[in-house]
């Protein structure tokens, strides 16, 4: 089985995903699972490198990252920016077969489930083999991502609820995929499982422009990029945008996402 089709695939992703990643969550959430200095650790659907660079120096002295995603067009930016000693990128599918990287003390999957709603326990299944035993599985994904508004018009909030409907159904996303990490530990037999829930996206009043342009870049990309009609707009996708923007740029509109993080170890056998 191969990696559907990146649902936010644009030539500016890589510049969206660095440009809303935020050094300080990424090193609060890594040391809430457990990232230690000494630790080898697997960043697995890294996208441009920069959460793998993050994690890599949280593990100095002695350790050592690799990231893995299915870009090549990301993991060739990866290399060109953050390639170092100890740290390494690597063009592959996680569908494949990835032991051939060996074994880690810490499997960091953040943000790449929701891409991948009909085979995501699969992979999981697949990821925890590359633990060492007593080794940590770090999951991290949104729940209800885009969904969660206040006072969004009603045509809107339709058009929302839809348009995540069919890229459930035909592009493989799951705006649900936080609720589940919990359950693919547990299933998976893991020991310690703990759960850390926060906002992921928190906006009132006049928006920030990273916000902005990172909720402008999800609905033009994940819009066009998906087949959805905006049958509920006589002006289809242009008068659907127009609306999103009057919404979101109004600085009543209230906005929230959680992120879940949930980790676990692998039983001692």
């Amino acid at each position: 089985m191969k990696q559907a089709e990146y649902l936010m695939e644009s030539q500016n992703e890589a510049l969206r995903i660095e440009m809303k990643t935020q050094r300080a969550v990424v090193e609060r959430h890594a040391r809430w699972a457990g990232l230690l200095p000494g630790m080898r650790v697997a960043d697995i659907g890294c996208g441009p490198g920069m959460t793998t660079h993050i994690l890599h120096q949280m593990v100095q002295p002695d350790g050592k990252a690799v990231g893995v995603d299915f870009s090549g067009t990301r993991i060739a930016h990866a290399n060109h920016r953050y390639k170092e000693d100890g740290l390494s990128f690597h063009c592959m599918d996680v569908h494949d077969d990835l032991s051939i990287l060996g074994t880690f003390d810490m499997v960091w999957v953040r943000f790449l489930l929701e891409y991948q709603r009909s085979g995501s326990f699969g992979i999981v299944r697949r990821l925890a083999k590359l633990l060492r035993q007593g080794g940590i599985l770090c999951l991290i994904d949104l729940d209800q991502n885009c969904l969660n508004h206040y006072d969004i018009p009603p045509r809107l909030a339709r058009t929302l609820q839809g348009l995540m409907v069919h890229l459930s159904r035909y592009n493989d996303f799951d705006p649900q995929a936080g609720r589940k990490l919990y359950s693919y530990l547990y299933d998976l037999g893991f020991d310690n499982i703990d759960v850390h829930m926060e906002p992921h996206h928190l906006i009132f009043g006049d928006i920030r422009d990273v916000d902005y342009s990172n909720w402008e870049a999800k609905v033009v990309t994940a819009g066009r990029n998906s087949s959805y009609p905006f049958d509920e707009y006589e002006g289809g996708f242009e008068a659907f945008y127009e609306e999103f923007k009057s919404f979101f740029t109004n600085p009543r509109r209230f906005t929230y996402t959680p992120v879940i993080c949930c980790r676990g170890r692998k039983r001692q056998q």
